[in-house]
């Protein structure tokens, strides 16, 4: 078992998190799982294992549904996290089986593909528009100009939250994405708890009045939405749904754009062939996030002891799964360090698997279509202004800002 000073491994250090990828090679050359000390964690980096695992059902979420803090070894969070976890705890994103399967089935009623073709056009229009507006100026920040705009407004048009309120939501997500990090501190966990109450309050009003008045909205639909047996979402469930959507449904999106178009830039050879042809937008689409993975890691309790490559993992343990690595393995990416638009062979993580794939993938895709077209027709000449400054995170990776001059 290898010290966590020299594993090349550092979450917290800038040098790593400018470039992750070469320390992900050594700790693939090293094993299958690797102890991590100053997380409490073991580490898994090949494609194939985390593959597995993301499917297996010995690992959950949560340990919740089947222990208590104590029985699990595990020290219950602090009485004042609390308005955070009750937010995050009863998402489907941190719940197993029964509750996850429900939950997943009322609120795929609500989100059908259907729903993802009648919201296209409303897309493409408003990635139209916020394009046309960095044109005019001659360039600007692609981070708060289109990257970050458009998932939160498709979103909030979906949830059906007046345009006067929206301001109030990147920021409340953002303070609750800071707990998803490695060892968050005091601060972080401040922040995280005040957004989660404030946004479950602003939640709550809406819901009741779309009781009372029901729109077209997700919201409407979450309320609306019942199975066979008359099951439906509890308030709580309601509201922690439309947290999730909302921060699932654009951290992903506004990462994988900085990061996709950082990455045109610094292969100007690939960024030409896609000017050149814009029919490799949908491939390009899935290399730019197989490339530089916007969410590197995804954590699973050990349910029951588990063995990998000779190695048991006990009952109580967590796994920290590195998408990021997965995402550059070679034993299922030719030639992985390099950006291939072209690649078709291409069985990236970046949605993860199994009962947890994100339910919103389709829409990502067609966002960040959207939004890559637009850039690409309005934009031909679309150039780096200024080197970007990576954020201080490991496990959602984006940058602060991607400065553009439109030549």
């Amino acid at each position: 078992m290898a010290g966590s000073h020299d594993l090349g491994f550092d979450p917290w250090d800038p040098a790593f998190l400018a470039d992750p990828y070469p320390a992900y090679a050594e700790l693939r050359a090293r094993g299958r799982v690797i102890r991590y000390e100053p997380t409490d964690q073991w580490l898994v980096p090949h494609h194939a294992n985390i593959s597995a695992l993301l499917r297996d059902r010995r690992l959950g979420r949560t340990y919740q549904h089947r222990f208590c803090d104590e029985e699990f070894g595990r020290t219950p969070p602090p009485p004042e996290h609390e308005p955070f976890h009750t937010l995050n705890d009863h998402g489907m994103l941190d719940l197993e089986p029964p509750d996850h399967t429900r939950i997943r089935r009322l609120v795929s009623k609500a989100f059908t593909p259907r729903t993802v073709e009648r919201l296209t056009p409303y897309v493409r229009a408003l990635a139209s528009d916020l394009v046309g507006a960095l044109v005019r100026n001659g360039g600007g920040d692609l981070l708060t100009d289109v990257a970050e705009p458009l998932p939160v407004a498709v979103i909030a048009e979906m949830l059906g939250i007046p345009e006067g309120d929206r301001a109030q939501l990147r920021p409340w997500s953002a303070d609750i994405c800071g707990m998803y990090e490695l060892n968050p501190s005091e601060e972080t966990a401040a922040k995280a708890v005040r957004a989660s109450v404030e946004f479950s309050e602003y939640l709550r009003e809406l819901i009741a009045a779309r009781r009372k008045e029901p729109g077209e909205d997700l919201i409407s639909g979450l309320i609306a939405a019942h199975d066979e047996d008359d099951d439906r979402l509890t308030e709580q469930e309601m509201i922690s749904t439309a947290v999730l959507l909302l921060n699932a449904g654009h951290e992903a999106t506004v990462n994988a754009t900085v990061n996709g178009w950082w990455a045109l830039f610094r292969n100007p050879a690939q960024l030409a062939a896609l000017r050149a042809d814009h029919s490799l937008i949908p491939s390009a689409i899935e290399e730019l996030m197989r490339y530089d993975t916007p969410l590197q890691l995804f954590e699973r309790w050990v349910l029951d002891d588990i063995e990998i490559d000779g190695t048991t993992i006990p009952r109580g343990a967590e796994i920290a799964m590195l998408f990021g690595s997965a995402n550059h393995d070679p034993e299922v990416f030719h030639n992985p360090e390099r950006l291939d638009l072209t690649r078709t062979d291409n069985p990236h993580i970046s949605f993860s698997a199994g009962i947890h794939y994100c339910i919103g993938a389709p829409l990502a895709r067609m966002e960040l279509a959207a939004s890559m077209t637009a850039l690409l027709k309005q934009a031909p000449n679309l150039a780096l202004a200024a080197e970007p400054q990576r954020k201080p995170n490991f496990v959602i990776r984006g940058l602060k800002g991607l400065s553009v001059e439109v030549g």
